[in-house]
């Protein structure tokens, strides 16, 4: 386990599949977020599950995107039972989702401001009212749809950083979010750059999100899957096949070395 120092606050880090995740709770991540703020510091946060976590073996740009954050988190329960199973134990799975609600009950009593950058208009919509009702506290600086070209990145970054905003929530899927990111969180100069999914989705009512026993056990994957089994059943089922022979060859290698 390491120790990372970042605005003024240090913090564990597990080193796993080459990414070095930061052992913090959710409040921990909160802290953080809040000091980043405070302080007018960039934090360009990112996040890891299984998926991603096989996706970046095989992708470089997208592992160089991930790698760019200034903080990386255990999005995926997978992630966290690897981290036990290898012997670098992280405290608790902390996902984008609960972090976005996390950062809107800290800016509904701090008036921060929030751009939201993701998913159809329909649904955007759906989320700035959502936002207006359960956190009235909150200033939404500006937001767009995530179906933008490559060629109008630039002007979307430059909307983002006009806006003067506290935090950046991108609903855009990977490795799309975090290319983006790696490419003009600097530019856009908010304090908080967070690519959170399909959480839009999640709050829009779109998507509902498995219940809490589901999470808690691990299987909020297997529910996704339940609901669009079309879709996802062979993604997950090829990602998590192959997240499993990673860990299993990583704890193979652990006591090779030992050995």
């Amino acid at each position: 386990m390491n120790e990372e120092t970042l605005q003024g606050h240090q913090f564990p880090t597990t080193e796993l599949f080459g990414i070095p995740i930061a052992a913090l709770t959710l409040s921990d991540a909160l802290t953080v977020i809040d000091q980043a703020i405070a302080q007018r510091r960039p934090l360009q946060i990112g996040v890891v599950n299984a998926a991603k976590v096989v996706n970046m073996g095989k992708d470089p740009d997208l592992r160089k995107s991930v790698l760019s954050s200034d903080i990386i988190l255990a999005d995926g329960a997978g992630v966290v039972w690897s981290s036990k199973l290898l012997g670098q134990a992280l405290p608790e799975r902390v996902t984008g989702i609960d972090l976005m609600f996390g950062m809107l009950t800290m800016g509904n009593e701090k008036g921060y401001r929030v751009f939201l950058l993701g998913a159809t208009d329909e649904v955007l919509t759906k989320v700035v009212n959502n936002i207006h009702d359960d956190y009235p506290g909150v200033h939404i600086a500006g937001y767009a749809n995530g179906y933008f070209s490559a060629a109008d990145e630039e002007s979307i970054a430059e909307e983002i950083k006009k806006s003067r905003a506290d935090i950046l929530l991108v609903a855009i899927t990977s490795p799309k979010k975090e290319n983006f990111l790696a490419r003009w969180s600097d530019y856009i100069d908010a304090p908080v750059c967070h690519g959170v999914g399909g959480s839009f989705d999640v709050y829009s009512g779109k998507v509902k999100r498995a219940p809490e026993i589901w999470q808690r056990l691990g299987f909020e994957w297997l529910y996704r899957v339940k609901q669009e089994p079309g879709r996802l059943w062979k993604r997950y089922l090829i990602t998590n096949i192959a997240f499993i022979r990673l860990t299993l060859g990583c704890l193979l290698s652990q006591r090779s070395n030992k050995g």
